[in-house]
């Protein structure tokens, strides 16, 4: 039998995710090794749901959305949950998936994901499974690679909302208030807002008033311009206020944020009198294909992980540290979350701008 390897996507769904199936399926293919696909994340390593992933399964799939393995952030293999907090896998959950990855003869395993999926990787290799990861969220919030895969697909999206609503908001004299995702992170805010001209950008790294969101709006009338982008970052919230979420917390699932541009919008409105709308991006930022930047990376990163089972070099990950593509540990990109540094340059150019943040 020839080598066998498998590969699978965890977390939540994002551009780029098809890009690295093909990747790692045409780099195995050159080591004459056969790949399968666990469907629907860690779930199908526990069921011994896969597929086998042959050469003709790779056509299209670098400009096409979502995964064809499936995925979910949600399940027996669930380690984070709340607001972060960590969990172990369960020692039968544990058990059954050696047995079944032993059964199967893999050589080794390939996982992307995020915080949530590598942290459960990581307690995978620890129990003795060999793997090796890649890092994907939109968020870019792991530790230990400058950017994951889906982030710039991510920000393109939130970018071309606001372009968008920019016109909208400067015919009718409006405020436009845009809320995007990034959990506690606010990677997706911070560059959209840049980039897309926002005039105010909230995100969770720095608390924000609502006196210094309606002076910034004041100060933009006394100028003449009489409409403002607001950019409010999922996880962003007032100084001394508690996160927003969308829904009451699930059994074994991460809590959901959301609703915070809505409350944004109409404190806005109450205290200013201007017309006031809010636009929740939501999952409009995970769909669609990659950007090419994230095809870039995407192929890089499943080349490399081939190359780290071919060396059997287990335990790390892929990670863009520009120019290159290079190996990290697991542990070295979960356990804490890369956020933006309140006095880091990403911050002062902002305010070089003359955006506010909030504070």
């Amino acid at each position: 039998m020839s080598i066998r390897i498998g590969i699978l996507t965890g977390g939540g769904d994002c551009p780029g995710l098809n890009a690295v199936i093909r990747a790692v399926g045409k780099s195995a293919t050159t080591h004459g090794w056969e790949t399968l696909g666990f469907r629907n994340g860690f779930e199908g390593l526990l069921d011994n749901d896969y597929r086998v992933l042959n050469y003709k399964d790779m056509d299209g799939l670098l400009l096409r959305g979502g995964t064809i393995l499936g995925t979910t952030n949600k399940g027996r293999f669930a380690v984070k949950t709340g607001h972060g907090e960590t969990h172990r896998i369960p020692e039968p959950v544990l058990a059954q998936t050696k047995a079944n990855l032993q059964a199967l003869g893999l050589r080794a395993l390939v996982v992307v994901g995020g915080d949530g999926t590598l942290t459960i990787a990581q307690q995978l290799f620890e129990a003795g499974v060999p793997l090796v990861g890649v890092p994907k969220t939109i968020d870019n919030d792991l530790e230990a690679t400058a950017f994951t895969f889906g982030f710039d697909s991510a920000v393109a999206c939130a970018t071309d909302a606001l372009d968008r609503l920019h016109t909208t908001a400067e015919s009718h004299n409006r405020v436009m208030v845009l809320e995007v995702m990034g959990r506690y992170a606010g990677w997706i805010a911070m560059h959209a807002g840049i980039a897309g001209g926002g005039d105010v950008i909230l995100i969770p790294e720095i608390p924000f008033t609502y006196d210094s969101i309606c002076a910034k709006i004041a100060e933009r009338e006394a100028r003449g311009k009489h409409f403002t982008l607001v950019v409010v970052a999922e996880g962003a919230r007032p100084k001394g206020g508690d996160f927003i979420t969308s829904g009451p917390q699930e059994a074994n699932r991460e809590a959901r944020l959301g609703g915070i541009g809505a409350i944004v919008a109409a404190e806005i409105q109450k205290r200013t009198g201007k017309e006031t709308r809010v636009c929740v991006l939501g999952h409009l930022q995970r769909g669609g294909g990659p950007t090419t930047f994230d095809r870039m990376i995407c192929t890089q990163f499943g080349a490399m992980a081939v190359r780290l089972i071919a060396a059997e070099q287990y335990g790390y990950m892929a990670a863009l540290r520009p120019p290159e593509v290079v190996a990290v540990r697991i542990s070295d990109a979960i356990g804490r979350l890369r956020v933006i540094d309140p006095n880091g340059e990403l911050v002062q150019t902002a305010r070089d701008l003359g955006v506010s943040l909030g504070d």
